[in-house]
């Protein structure tokens, strides 16, 4: 009886969590509807102002901005908050989709539309759903989660193909070397999939190249 009652206990608050998840969808298609054209910018949080790669992220806001393009983030430090930042100076819509985690990540105070989400794949949703193409900057687990979610989905037909441009060729180098020389030999992937990214270091480029696909 006693372990009975713990699998009943268990389904009644996954049903009941049903219902914090339906909020949060809600909270996402209305609080997003309006972004579009945007981009998902992508990469490490560990970064500080000063870095190399805040500024990088900062400027690649920045000129996405000026040619008319929002910008979504994860709304903590690092990229997120150099992004949203140069995103903002410009008067972009800056938006910041946060997630709670056991070391509570902070809102970096740049954006100026805020999303709180406790569930990683509805977080996930709101990054494709709205958004024309993503941009990951070098980062860590987290960044290569979010990328692969997008080629994943772009690989099998399960959301429409959008450009995903990795910043940083030297930072990539390795791991994009490991898919030509070991998954695409395996069989593991087609030909074709490899042109699903793209990687590029020049800000204007990078720009040119999503506005290629982008009818503004």
């Amino acid at each position: 009886m006693e372990r009975q009652y713990v699998i009943d206990d268990i389904t009644l608050k996954d049903t009941w969590r049903l219902f914090h998840i339906m909020a949060e969808f809600v909270e996402g298609f209305e609080g997003l509807a309006d972004v579009n054209p945007a981009v998902s910018m992508f990469g490490s949080a560990r970064c500080k102002d000063g870095d190399l790669l805040y500024t990088r992220a900062y400027n690649l806001a920045k000129l996405l901005a000026r040619n008319g393009f929002n910008v979504i983030t994860g709304g903590g430090g690092g990229v997120m908050e150099a992004a949203n930042r140069g995103a903002a100076e410009e008067g972009a819509k800056s938006v910041g989709i946060n997630i709670e985690l056991p070391f509570e990540q902070k809102p970096n105070p740049y954006s100026n539309i805020n999303l709180h989400y406790r569930y990683f794949f509805v977080r996930k949703v709101m990054f494709i759903k709205y958004a024309v193409a993503y941009i990951v900057l070098p980062g860590g687990f987290g960044t290569l989660d979010e990328c692969f979610e997008a080629l994943t989905l772009i690989q099998t037909k399960k959301t429409r193909p959008f450009p995903v441009v990795l910043v940083d060729s030297s930072y990539w180098k390795g791991l994009i070397d490991w898919i030509k020389t070991v998954l695409l030999p395996s069989n593991m992937i087609s030909r074709e999939d490899m042109n699903i990214l793209q990687i590029m270091d020049e800000p204007e480029e990078i720009v040119e190249y999503i506005k290629r696909f982008v009818i503004l």
